[in-house]
């Protein structure tokens, strides 16, 4: 079912599809990735209808991919992830490693568990350790509100994640039964806008399951309502998937083929 926009927002399903592809973070989360499934990555994220914002990779093949990419492209590379563990020496390897690569962002998995258990004193120091040992990267903080499941939740994440300096605030990994949705989108962005430190720097990543451009459509007129428009660029606003650009080409080319990504795709 695809959400109805705003009636404000433009019927424009090419501009939109554009606009998605800007903001994109084309990526490759298999546990299994080698380097020939990046370097197909890579190609792909340098689309005809022009580049992607990032990739997002492992943090073992981000060498790899910084060097097929023109600078134009960030790469990104994930930490403590999926799991969003309470060790952060281990999500500190990750960091340095992500560092050493000569990669431009972080994509952390807040230790949601902790935090769902009453801890949120274990988030906050792994938090402000990893922003400690990025300095001048992007830090983007996965929250995973599939999980967290209550607004409640959701809100002390995010709060949590903008007091140890995230400069993003992702909705999921893609690698749990729920990843983004609307709602908790809503109380994302909501929390983000209401903080003045926050407001004017802090971007949003809807991340997992938004397969067409319609659906992403629907995150980029929630942020623009919240956030407001000036929000709408790579610097504020991203959306994490692979399957998204099948649909984005489709639409930009004209075809008439519907997305055919398999229901598990990130």
């Amino acid at each position: 079912m695809t959400t109805p926009l705003p009636t404000q927002w433009p019927n424009n399903p090419q501009a939109n599809a554009r606009l998605a592809l800007a903001c994109l973070d084309l990526t490759s989360l298999g546990d299994a990735d080698t380097e020939a499934d990046i370097a197909s990555l890579c190609q792909r994220a340098q689309s005809p209808f022009g580049p992607v914002a990032a990739v997002c990779v492992w943090p073992r093949l981000a060498t790899f991919a910084r060097a097929h990419l023109p600078a134009s492209i960030a790469v990104a590379a994930v930490a403590n992830f999926p799991h969003g563990n309470a060790d952060s020496d281990a999500a500190l390897r990750d960091v340095e490693g992500i560092v050493e690569a000569g990669a431009q962002e972080v994509d952390l998995v807040l230790p949601y568990r902790s935090l769902m258990a009453g801890d949120e004193r274990t988030a906050a120091e792994l938090l402000v350790a990893v922003r400690k040992a990025c300095p001048g990267l992007l830090l983007k903080v996965i929250l995973e509100t599939g999980e967290l499941k209550t607004p409640a939740l959701m809100e002390r994440a995010c709060q949590l994640s903008l007091d140890g300096g995230a400069d993003f605030l992702k909705t999921s990994t893609g690698k749990t039964p729920v990843s983004a949705t609307l709602e908790a989108a809503r109380i994302v962005l909501g929390a983000i806008a209401a903080s003045p430190a926050a407001r004017n720097r802090v971007g949003f990543k809807a991340a997992g399951g938004i397969r067409t451009v319609a659906e992403a459509a629907a995150y980029l007129a929630m942020t623009q309502e919240l956030l407001g428009a000036h929000a709408l660029t790579p610097h504020r606003f991203r959306i994490g998937a692979s399957s998204l650009l099948n649909d984005i080409e489709a639409m930009l080319s004209g075809a008439a083929e519907p997305n055919t990504a398999p229901p598990d795709a990130y």
